[in-house]
């Protein structure tokens, strides 16, 4: 396991144990746009098969941002879910977050990580991160094929009707 604290007091850890799921799944579920809607048994299995990061807070240890790794610890590395709350925004701490993975993929031998963003590509690029080399590359995306309820969370064929549990 992985554990920094930086000047600041803020730590950063690998130890699943620490990590909030109920947290977690609340800020991608209602506030990261690459995963809303996505429902709490889900955000679990994502997290049961990577490497968590998670900081914490000085003081209270309250959790305040996370980062998934989905690796094989040898070759390659996927960084995704990273978010950092709106509270605490402004302090470094995704920049913080997305190069402790990194380095701490380089100890392992990881030399290819993606990552897939909208917004964020100068916080990435800082950290030397840069546009993959398309072709490449090739995705098969599934996301359209069973749409996620906004009202249940859950996958919802779109040819049935609205059913919504009590």
């Amino acid at each position: 396991m992985l554990t920094l604290t930086r000047a600041d007091g803020y730590q950063l850890s690998t130890d699943p144990g620490r990590l909030d799921l109920d947290l977690v799944h609340h800020w991608l579920s209602t506030d990261a746009y690459w995963a809303l809607g996505r429902d709490r048994a889900t955000v679990e299995r994502a997290f049961a098969g990577s490497v968590g990061f998670g900081v914490y807070r000085p003081g209270d240890g309250g959790q305040v941002a996370v980062a998934r790794v989905v690796t094989d610890g040898a070759t390659f590395a996927w960084l995704c879910d990273v978010y950092v709350d709106r509270a605490e925004r402004g302090h470094g701490l995704g920049s913080w977050l997305a190069a402790a993975a990194r380095d701490h993929l380089a100890t392992l031998g990881v030399r290819r990580i993606l990552l897939a963003t909208v917004d964020a590509h100068g916080v990435y690029a800082k950290l030397g991160f840069g546009p993959i080399v398309a072709d490449r590359y090739l995705e098969l995306d599934q996301r359209e094929k069973a749409p996620v309820s906004h009202l249940t969370g859950k996958e919802q064929n779109p040819d049935s009707p609205l059913t919504v549990e009590a």
